[in-house]
């Protein structure tokens, strides 16, 4: 069986939708300055001659593309100009670490979804599509907008935003809970999630040789207290038995609500000798990414899994119980994992 070349690293290009008012431009503010040492590019998708959304991303919006004082980048585009955007954004010598688009309030975002998809652009990969919804007029906004729950069903998360000025939040985040599939659903005020949920934060300082994620610190000066992180559960999960993949994909196929991201890196041992498989869920969207096992390291599974309501000690179970001691790999087990990597070299439903 032959298994998928490692890519060049690859930028994953994030989907923020949501109709007019539902706090995109405050989400997407909030993720440029909570971003720790991650370089964010933005793509604002305006609808009308003057730029709002795209100049209160920026402060002030001179050229098409600005550089902004924290590092990241904004560019004001229309739909038609995406894919010359997202080269530019992807263009090495940059440093963006991932993009977010943030659709314009009257946008389709299967067509921006699609749009990504389309992209031919090897350092570019889609990361999921994000809704955010306005808990105070959800219910107006489904009466003037039905589509909306076609919006939802399309997701990987929603948002549940402005929970602070919703006389009943728990039956809309119910609600909403309810017209998703699969997706994460998490509730906010002032568009304030945690950035972990759609990318890995570059570390404070650079571990060469081990993951690159934040292990959930924040960057900020704020006291710990009012950290985002606080409000959710976590776990980290090691094990330097290899994992078995078909159960790491029944794990993984029926990981619960409130599981909001997994992130991290697998070791599959004799299924893939040469490659760790690094692995990125937001909510029902996975993706995994092989590479080369780095020179001298320990070939170990390291994974960090973030929610809210979540039973750590079970999910531990579950993840320690698709280890596996086979010396030998069959060649179907990969299939399922496969089927998540982009631009396999062969269909995996096919054996070598």
């Amino acid at each position: 069986m032959s298994l998928p070349s490692p890519e060049p690293q690859q930028i994953p290009v994030v989907v923020l939708a949501g109709f007019l008012g539902s706090g995109k431009t405050t989400l997407l503010n909030h993720l440029l300055h909570r971003s720790g040492g991650s370089r964010i590019g933005a793509i604002v998708n305006d609808f009308g001659a003057i730029e709002i959304d795209a100049m209160a991303v920026a402060g002030a919006l001179g050229d098409s593309t600005v550089s902004l004082g924290n590092g990241c980048l904004c560019c004001a585009v229309d739909a038609s100009e995406l894919d010359e955007y997202l080269e530019r954004l992807a263009e090495p010598s940059l440093g963006i670490d991932v993009i977010v688009i943030e659709a314009s309030g009257l946008a389709e975002p299967q067509e921006l979804v699609r749009l990504v998809l389309a992209s031919e652009h090897p350092r570019i990969v889609y990361g999921g599509l994000v809704e955010v919804v306005d808990a105070a007029e959800f219910d107006d906004t489904r009466s003037r907008h039905p589509e909306i729950d076609r919006h939802l069903a399309l997701a990987d998360l929603v948002v549940v935003n402005k929970l602070d000025r919703a006389a009943d939040g728990e039956r809309v985040l119910a609600l909403v809970r309810s017209l998703v599939d699969r997706a994460a659903v998490v509730p906010a005020s002032y568009g304030r999630i945690d950035p972990e949920f759609l990318f890995d934060c570059r570390p404070s300082e650079e571990r060469i040789g081990q993951l690159s994620f934040d292990d959930l610190h924040e960057h900020g000066t704020d006291d710990h207290a009012e950290h985002l992180h606080s409000a959710y559960d976590s776990l980290s999960f090691v094990s330097r038995e290899p994992l078995d993949p078909r159960r790491l994909m029944e794990f993984l196929d029926s990981r619960p609500e409130g599981l909001y991201r997994i992130k991290g890196y697998v070791d599959f041992g004799p299924y893939d000798v040469l490659n760790r498989y690094a692995v990125h869920a937001v909510g029902r969207f996975l993706r995994f990414y092989p590479e080369p096992w780095p020179a001298g390291g320990e070939r170990v599974t390291q994974l960090v899994l973030i929610g809210s309501g979540i039973d750590a000690s079970a999910l531990d179970k579950e993840l320690g119980a698709c280890t596996s001691d086979a010396p030998h790999a069959d060649e179907r087990g990969m299939w399922g994992v496969l089927r998540y990597v982009q631009n396999p070299e062969e269909d995996p439903a096919e054996p070598a």
